[in-house]
């Protein structure tokens, strides 16, 4: 599938630098345990099978069985030397030539006819009792499957007993992670950027070093700090370095490290987690993934207590506010604020909410500086440029394009990063891995070479559209070919006429099909799912429609994670607005493909230059595309929208 790849601009996100793990304090380990201890329970077992069997292996060598007929006519014919009747009428006996035969005699038919023939024929009878040792061992071995699983269970209960720091009786302690002031290196002064978010949580800090200072303006230091944003924004760094800043304890939990199994269990944590940080007041208690414990409660109750629940209103009542001369303060992160119960982030409780945003162009250089310490960087490397070229990247997408860049380096035998390594890996980060065995057949590469010129002419005849960076035919992922376009300057607003000339550029593949083969292909397919979606939000978020008019229909909760997919499933209108939303969304995409072929085919004889030098090379930079126009242009024509400046001014 041909596609197109536009960087998004996305706002948000913080660096995330790499300082020195901390260790977490070495609880006391236990002597491992003896090697035979692990051959233990298997010899239990071999052991036993080996009595069962012996238990019921005959003795002796083996004895004919005899039915009661043939018995009677070996006895008739005087073969029988010797019997052993025990009282159930088991018969053990020997023939003369020293045969040994076993038979059994019906109780039915009775004895006596029997014991006249033996005597008559001098036979030696004797008689037995069954004893009770077969008895009991028999009912031994019929118990015996049912004692080895309770000893199995019994050993299990055991060893997971023996597992928990402190036996059975840990389950309900905190799993807390105590790390004393001295023990963390990371500071603010190690993370680059968020001057804002720093100072905030750096009063925190301040407080309870300080709180004097407090009480004598009349002041009430915060209970909590609640620090949101997307994923991998560096709110677990920012904990990090609260912790190697105060001069005070600092306990560190997972929100999952509540949630139990058992009921109770994470109310104890809780309650447990609070007493610890009491113990050490002033202290910091910091909760990752808030949302794993702080959900919002359900009105519906099914049956029985929610463990969930119960551990949630127990934070609720230690963050309460009763005693406010704890000295705690408790930090918390999660990347779904929406998901959290409003009890947890009512004054209070957690008195401020901190936003953690990607990062913008200048903090994503000085993020890019601090992931590359340590490494060699050419001098043809500037971060500048690689930020600029990141735009919605947050703090461990860069460090995962630093990574990238240093393993394609060492893939190449060379310990020294170059600026190609840098944009192998942020195209192996956007798009994947690049296909080199994905060999195009010669059609397939001239229509993917058709269809990005026709991209990269479209972005550059546009005056708002942002500058053309990179036109490859080089499968990457899912992509046959990519255009990558580079915004001069990071944008925090958008223009209507940016908007529009954006869908014109989403579309000019698919009219470069059009004018150069009279008929488009499935390549076309990722450009217009993600043109009718820009001119959707336009429609429905933006006001962009004289139809509908000045009407927005946007989510008003942030989702970090994803979209409300019950909101997308139940529009909050009618039916007959979805209609007319549909008719403007059509209205739009029409409007940029008349556009687009209208700018292509008055430049035909570029699309077809620039077509032909992509398949030639197969990749081209920004610079080739605008002088593909220039040699186009001709005294007296004037190209429309930006193209003449941007050549003019390259």
């Amino acid at each position: 599938m041909i596609t197109r790849v536009r960087l998004p601009h996305r706002h948000l996100t913080p660096p995330a630098k790499p300082g020195p793990p901390q260790e977490p304090p070495q609880r006391p380990q236990e002597p491992p345990p003896a090697p035979w201890r692990r051959w233990l329970l298997p010899l239990v077992f071999a052991t036993l099978a080996i009595i069962v069997l012996l238990a019921r292996a005959p003795t002796g060598p083996p004895h004919t069985q005899l039915t009661y007929s043939d018995f009677v006519s070996k006895v008739g014919a005087s073969q029988v030397q010797t019997v052993d009747i025990d009282d159930k009428g088991a018969v053990d006996g020997t023939l003369k030539d020293g045969t040994k035969f076993t038979t059994r005699i019906p109780t039915a038919l009775g004895t006596g006819q029997l014991q006249q023939q033996l005597q008559s024929h001098h036979v030696q009878v004797s008689a037995t009792q069954s004893g009770g040792g077969n008895a009991l061992l028999s009912v031994l071995l019929g118990f015996l499957p049912f004692l080895l699983l309770i000893g199995f269970f019994l050993w299990t209960a055991r060893r997971t007993a023996s597992s928990l720091t402190g036996g059975l009786s840990a389950i309900g302690r905190s799993r807390a992670k105590i790390i004393e002031a001295e023990r963390p290196t990371t500071r603010f002064d190690d993370i680059a950027g968020y001057g804002g978010v720093k100072q905030e949580i750096s009063e925190v800090v301040d407080y309870l070093r300080n709180p004097a200072r407090y009480a004598a303006a009349g002041a009430k230091g915060p209970r909590g700090v609640i620090m949101v944003g997307p994923p991998g924004t560096g709110k677990t760094l920012l904990a990090r370095a609260v912790a190697g800043e105060a001069d005070v304890p600092f306990l560190s939990v997972t929100g999952s490290a509540f949630v139990e199994m058992f009921v109770g269990v994470g109310a104890s944590r809780v309650r447990d987690l609070f007493d610890d940080a009491r113990k050490r007041a002033p202290s910091i208690i910091f909760i990752d993934e808030l949302d794993a414990v702080g959900s919002r409660r359900s009105g519906v109750r099914l049956g029985g207590n929610d463990e969930r629940e119960q551990t949630l209103n127990q934070l609720l009542a230690e963050m309460d506010g009763f005693d406010e001369a704890t000295g705690i303060v408790v930090l918390a992160a999660t990347n779904r604020p929406e998901a959290l119960d409003p009890a947890l982030l009512r004054p209070g409780r957690f008195d401020r909410q901190v936003t953690v945003p990607l990062p913008n162009q200048s903090e994503r250089a000085a993020i890019l500086a601090v992931h590359a310490r340590g490494k060699v960087l050419a001098p043809d490397v500037d971060l500048d440029a690689v930020a600029r070229a990141t735009p919605g990247f947050s703090g461990a997408d860069l460090a995962n394009l630093v990574n990238e860049a240093a393993i394609n380096a060492v893939r190449a035998e060379r310990s020294i990063i170059i600026a190609q390594d840098l944009d192998a890996a942020r195209d192996r980060v956007l798009l994947g891995r690049r296909e080199t065995s994905n060999a195009l057949l010669p059609d397939e590469r001239r229509s993917v070479a058709v269809h990005e010129s026709g991209h990269a002419l479209v972005a550059a005849l546009c005056e708002h559209a942002d500058p053309v960076a990179k036109v490859t035919i080089l499968p990457s992922g899912i992509a046959l070919g990519v255009t990558e376009q580079l915004p001069e300057a990071e944008r925090h607003l958008y223009s209507e006429g940016y908007l529009t000339d954006l869908l014109a550029v989403r579309l000019g593949g698919r009219a470069a099909e059009l004018v150069v083969f009279g008929e488009g292909s499935t390549g076309a397919a990722n450009d217009l799912a993600g043109a009718t979606q820009i001119a959707t939000r336009m429609v429905r978020e933006f006001g962009l429609s004289p139809e509908l008019g000045p009407i927005g229909y946007a989510s008003s909760n942030p989702q970090y994670l994803g979209q409300n997919n019950e909101e997308l499933a139940r529009p909050p209108y009618s039916e007959q607005t979805q209609r007319v939303v549909d008719q403007e969304v059509a209205r739009l995409l029409r409007q940029a493909e008349v556009r687009a072929l209208g700018l292509l085919r008055d430049h035909r004889a570029a699309l077809d230059q620039l077509a032909d030098l992509l398949v030639a090379r197969e990749t081209v930079d920004g610079s080739a595309v605008l002088e593909v126009l220039r040699q186009e242009q001709r005294p007296g024509d004037g190209h429309p929208s930006g193209a003449a400046a941007r050549a003019a001014r390259s």
